[in-house]
């Protein structure tokens, strides 16, 4: 059994919550320079050489990418042979986002009473927090924070399971086309299969934590991966939907076995400023 304090998950938390809004991940960078190198549509062009601008200046300056530094979403790998001490674990990690977001002069976007009073909760409390327990003696911290133009293009539906992989096809193609520039694309398109209403959008957002480039490890849904985001591609909505062949980077899938009756599709969508960070304890 090892033991972990929770102050430093808060003080890794508060760490994470700023480098995720200044630095772009590598992987997505990159891919943002393939897309403009392919790039024929002239103010699809200028779109991604303002992107990978933004991108270095933030940097830089270690300044937000985004205005909107979005919903704090944590996912945990919690080791079952971790003890945490010190605390709560759900404190501290609000705490780490409390002070990360102070600290870096992030934008608060959080309310309270959704439904009526949305007075801002000051600090980017609280998170949403995702934990899963795992074999080992480590702590695993992801933060992905999440835009709200991205994150209200969400979509669900309980197909019938005769509709199979040409109705995940048309449902995420529709979602992505009704959606136009709100998700501020080149996009990454996170799509759930299966389980339940609930858990098939937990893995659409999960999929969304995938490098660009990365396919699932089942041929098939791989293959639907590429077909997908060629599909997509080809919709000419582009960067920022000013047209162009740069609509999306890349389209991750995740499945779970479901009900006979039932075929759960997801699709949750992640904007070209794809805020990613992740450490280890």
């Amino acid at each position: 059994m090892r033991e972990i304090q929770v102050s430093q998950i808060t003080e890794t938390i508060a760490q994470l919550s700023q480098q995720a809004n200044f630095d772009l991940p590598e992987d997505v960078l990159e891919a943002l320079k393939k897309a403009r190198s392919k790039e024929e549509a002239p103010r699809a062009q200028k779109v991604l050489d303002m992107i990978v601008k933004n991108s270095e200046i933030a940097h830089e300056k270690q300044i937000a990418l985004c205005q909107d530094t979005g919903t704090t979403v944590l996912f945990l790998e919690l080791g079952q042979d971790v003890h945490l001490v010190g605390g709560d674990l759900y404190e501290a990690l609000a705490e780490g986002v409390r002070l990360g977001y102070k600290q870096g002069f992030l934008r608060n976007s959080i309310v309270n009473q959704p439904f009526s009073a949305r007075i801002n909760t000051g600090d980017n409390t609280p998170p949403i927090v995702h934990t899963e327990i795992v074999p080992g003696q480590q702590l695993k911290l992801t933060i992905l924070p999440k835009g709200g133009g991205c994150e209200n293009m969400s979509r669900l539906s309980i197909m019938r399971p005769a509709d199979g992989k040409q109705g995940i096809i048309d449902f995420t193609l529709r979602a992505i086309e009704e959606s136009g520039g709100n998700p501020c694309p080149p996009l990454i398109v996170g799509v759930g299969v299966g389980g339940t209403a609930e858990h098939v959008m937990h893995l659409a957002k999960k999929s969304l934590l995938r490098k660009v480039g990365d396919h699932n490890p089942d041929p098939e849904v791989a293959e639907l991966e590429e077909e997908l985001l060629e599909q997509v591609n080809a919709s000419g909505i582009g960067p920022q939907a000013w047209g162009g062949r740069s609509t999306a980077l890349a389209v991750n899938i995740e499945t779970h076995p479901t009900h006979i009756t039932s075929l759960p599709v997801g699709v949750n969508l992640q904007c070209h400023s794809a805020r990613l960070k992740t450490a280890t304890l």
